[in-house]
C-alpha cells in the first residue's frame, strides 16, 4: 500500500512540475521550428510507445510465469530457442531505428534549406559574430549593426552567416530553429524565419568560458513597416561604426545593448570567399603588417582555445 502511494506521488509530482515548465523547442513560432518540434514529438511518442509495450510485456511475463503457479515437482521441458520470436525482437529495433532515420534526414534537408513556400521571397542576410561575450549582428542590406540584441521581419527568411573573433560558441533562438556553430576561420549559415511577433531569447548553446552564462541576446520579430521604420530610425540616429570603436568593442566584457550606423565587415570582413581562413582581419586601409600582426595573433587564439589553454584575446 505505500508502495502504490509512493508512485502516486512520483506520478503527480512529476506533472505538476513539467505543468509549469515551457520547454521554448516545443513553443515553436516559425516553420524551421515546428518542423524541429514535430520530430522531437514524434521521437518523444515513439519512445513512450516502446516503454509501455515493453513494461506490458515485462508484467504480463511475471504474473502469467511466475513461480507460485506452478507445481512443486514441475520440470520446464527443455527449450532450443524461438527462430520466429529472435527474428520479431530483431526486425522490430531495426525497423524502428530506420523508421527514425528517415524522419531525421529528411526534416535535417528541410531546414538546411529556405522554408516551403517562402522560396519566391528573397531572404534577410544577417553576419551574426561572436566574442567574448557578446553577439554581433551585421546588416549589409541595411549597413547597420547591433550588439546583443537583432530585429529581423516576420514572414520573411532570414539567413544567419554565423562566425567568431574568437571561441567556438553556437547561435540558438529555440522558438525559431536548431542552433548551429560560429568559427573564426569559416562561416555557417543558419534558415530561420518567424511568422509570429514577438520577443524570443537567444543564446550561445556551446560552452566557451566564463562568461557563457551571461552571453544572450533578444531575437525581436516584427511587422515589415515596423522593421523598416527601424532601419530608418537606426540610419538617422545611430552613431557610425569606426574600427577603433569595434575594437573597443572586442575588447570588453559583458555590455549591454548597442546600435551602429554601418558594420564592421568594412575594416573586418567576415571569412568567406577571398578572405577566408586567417586573413579575414584585413582591411584596404590598413597596411601590411598592421593587418599580417592581427591575423597572426588570432591564429595563435585560436591554437590557444582548440587545446582547451586559457587565453586573452586582443584585437589590436
Amino acid at each position: 500500500m505505500k508502495m502504490k502511494w509512493a508512485l502516486l506521488f512520483i506520478v503527480f509530482t512529476i506533472f505538476t512540475v513539467l505543468s509549469g515548465c515551457e520547454l521554448a523547442v516545443l513553443d515553436p513560432k516559425g516553420p524551421v521550428a515546428q518542423t524541429q518540434a514535430d520530430v522531437i514529438k514524434l521521437s518523444m511518442w515513439t519512445m513512450a510507445f516502446i516503454v509501455l509495450v515493453v513494461t506490458g510485456l515485462f508484467i504480463f511475463m511475471l504474473t502469467k510465469y511466475r513461480a507460485s503457479k506452478a507445481d512443486k515437482d514441475y520440470e520446464p521441458p527443455h527449450i532450443e530457442g524461438s527462430k520466429t520470436l529472435e527474428i520479431i525482437w530483431v526486425t522490430i529495433p531495426v525497423l524502428i531505428v530506420a523508421f527514425l532515420s528517415v524522419v531525421t534526414v529528411q526534416s535535417t534537408y528541410e531546414v538546411e534549406a529556405t522554408p516551403k513556400g517562402y522560396e519566391d521571397k528573397e531572404p534577410l542576410i544577417i553576419y551574426a559574430s561572436s566574442s567574448n561575450w557578446k553577439w554581433h549582428f551585421s546588416y549589409p542590406e541595411e549597413n547597420i549593426e547591433t550588439v546583443n540584441y537583432v530585429n529581423i521581419p516576420i514572414d520573411r527568411p532570414v539567413e544567419f552567416k554565423l562566425y567568431s573573433h574568437g571561441t567556438i560558441t553556437s547561435l540558438w533562438i529555440p522558438q525559431l530553429g536548431g542552433q548551429k556553430y560560429a568559427m573564426s576561420d569559416m562561416v555557417n549559415t543558419l534558415h530561420l524565419l518567424a511568422d509570429v511577433p514577438g520577443s524570443y531569447m537567444g543564446r550561445n548553446s556551446n560552452f566557451n568560458g566564463a562568461g557563457f552564462a551571461e552571453m544572450q541576446f533578444e531575437a525581436l520579430a516584427m511587422t515589415q513597416k515596423e522593421y523598416d521604420e527601424w532601419v530608418s530610425d537606426v540610419k538617422s540616429t545611430a552613431d557610425k561604426l569606426t574600427k577603433k570603436e569595434f575594437d573597443h568593442l572586442l575588447e570588453d566584457g559583458h555590455i549591454g545593448r548597442k546600435t551602429f550606423n554601418g558594420t564592421h565587415q568594412a575594416f573586418y570582413p567576415a571569412p568567406e570567399g577571398e578572405n577566408a581562413g586567417h586573413h579575414h582581419g584585413s582591411s584596404t586601409d590598413d597596411k601590411p603588417e598592421e593587418s599580417g600582426s592581427h591575423d597572426e595573433h588570432q591564429q595563435k587564439s585560436d591554437s590557444h582555445d582548440q587545446n582547451g589553454q586559457e587565453s586573452e584575446h586582443s584585437h589590436h
